[in-house]
């Protein structure tokens, strides 16, 4: 096989080649390269790391900004919490004194009513008495033929009214 003869001739040249070609990589790649991509990555990541700080001060300012408005807000809250209380409190005291105003006349009509219907009683049971009366005369006269007086009749249904 020709080939593998050839074989030793050309391996010397082709390890030169070889080392030759990878000494220029290393040193345009690792040499002049990479310590310019490290310096990308490394602002990259500084400039990550100031964008992270910015945001998480941004982030405590607003959480202070939100816990003073917090407090504002309960503040006002229970300013508005006293304001109510106060009106409800004006408004109960006034709807008392109204409610006193005008039980107290409820009060008095009802006495007059109640004087009303107690006369109207009293006016009642005198003419019924005067009417039963009247009617045990006439009973007395139809049925035993007993002449009652009308002071008799008037005594007797007073005490069975009495009893009754």
């Amino acid at each position: 096989m020709p080939q593998i003869a050839q074989l030793a001739e050309t391996y010397a040249s082709q390890i030169f080649w070889l080392l030759l070609i990878f000494g220029f990589v290393y040193f345009v790649i690792g040499r002049g390269m990479v310590p310019r991509v490290m310096d990308t990555v490394g602002l990259r990541d500084k400039q990550i790391a100031d964008d992270l700080a910015a945001a998480q001060s941004a982030r405590d300012a607003s959480d202070e900004a939100e816990e003073a408005w917090r407090q504002r807000e309960n503040a006002n809250r229970e300013a508005a919490q006293a304001l109510v209380n106060e009106a409800k409190a004006k408004a109960q005291a006034s709807t008392e004194s109204r409610l006193a105003t005008v039980q107290s006349g409820i009060d008095a009509q009802l006495e007059d009513a109640e004087a009303r219907i107690e006369a109207s009683r009293a006016e009642a049971a005198a003419e019924i008495e005067t009417v039963a009366a009247e009617a045990a005369q006439d009973i007395a006269a139809r049925l035993a033929n007993i002449s009652v007086t009308k002071t008799e009749a008037r005594s007797a249904v007073k005490k069975a009214m009495a009893h009754g």
